[in-house]
């Protein structure tokens, strides 16, 4: 009996509950941590996937700013632009500020049958691209009632035929680069306004939204999604004779429900989430970024 108590006694104490309770603390602890860990990671790479973007229009403007913020992310960047020497200098500021792959080409995007060539160019400097953004655009100020066809077409083979094109030239890379491969158009709020000098341009940026939709039903079952950006008076060269005019920034502004037109790396940070995972379940729509001017009125 003596050596029974006896054991009873020295097991007492080796009965760990107090221990048990600091394991399960310590356990909780590292999942808070991993947690935190995962948010931080997530944050870090905004712009995953890695693959290469294609960025037509891509030496000023929305083009040049959204090449930047998708190198911010890390992905290499392709700057195609019908400016060369604009493209390969910007091609290189982006490529020193972000340490990121870079090639810059001079590209007519209405000369279709160059795409092929662009295409193995860009994927021998910076790896099978994985995305296209479509930026580069004209605006062709003419009444429909003075439009010619040489007018008509020089806005629509830029801004919309392009667009097109494109896609089809770029689905056979967007499917081997793997998952997270997204294709983005700049549209713009004329499409759904219009404007009196502008009929080529608002319905070649409407044209875009009918693209959007129908690329996507064909290309979302292969895992590539399609959208588009509407953005509204944006500060880019494009607009910028326009707003040199006596009255009229300061009328946009104040027609603006935010009181200001938009800064180019305005629309970037949206082109880049719609080109990330982090849009990875947005397809066939398009976003409208206009500081709420078309909530009230058009431009």
């Amino acid at each position: 009996m003596a050596t029974t108590k006896s054991a009873k006694a020295t097991a007492k104490p080796a009965r760990p509950r107090a221990t048990v309770k600091k394991k399960t603390t310590a356990a909780v602890a590292p999942k808070r941590t991993r947690r935190a860990a995962g948010r931080r990671v997530a944050w870090e790479h905004l712009g995953h996937p890695s693959s290469a973007v294609v960025v037509t229009g891509g030496a000023s403007g929305i083009g040049q700013a959204s090449a930047e913020h998708l190198a911010e992310a890390g992905r290499p960047v392709a700057i195609w632009d019908l400016d060369q020497g604009a493209a390969v200098a910007v091609a290189a500021e982006i490529a020193e500020a972000h340490n990121v792959a870079t090639i810059g080409l001079g590209i007519d995007v209405t000369d279709s049958a160059s795409f092929p060539d662009a295409i193995a160019a860009t994927t021998k400097a910076i790896g099978i691209p994985g995305g296209l953004l479509h930026a580069a655009g004209v605006s062709g100020p003419t009444q429909i009632t003075a439009m010619d066809d040489a007018a008509w077409d020089a806005v629509l083979d830029v801004n919309l035929r392009a667009a097109a094109v494109l896609t089809k030239e770029l689905t056979p890379s967007l499917l081997a680069s793997g998952p997270g491969a997204a294709i983005l158009y700049i549209s713009s709020i004329e499409a759904f306004f219009g404007h009196d000098f502008l009929p080529a341009y608002a319905a070649s940026k409407a044209g875009l939204l009918g693209l959007t939709r129908s690329a996507c039903h064909t290309l979302g079952p292969q895992g590539i999604r399609v959208n588009s950006v509407c953005p509204g008076a944006v500060a880019t060269p494009m607009l910028q004779p326009l707003l040199d005019i006596d009255g009229v920034r300061s009328t946009l502004e104040a027609r603006t429900p935010l009181l200001r037109l938009a800064e180019p790396a305005d629309i970037a940070k949206v082109a880049r989430f719609l080109l990330s995972d982090e849009a990875r379940f947005v397809t066939g729509t398009q976003l409208v970024v206009d500081g709420g001017l078309t909530a009230i009125s058009g431009i």
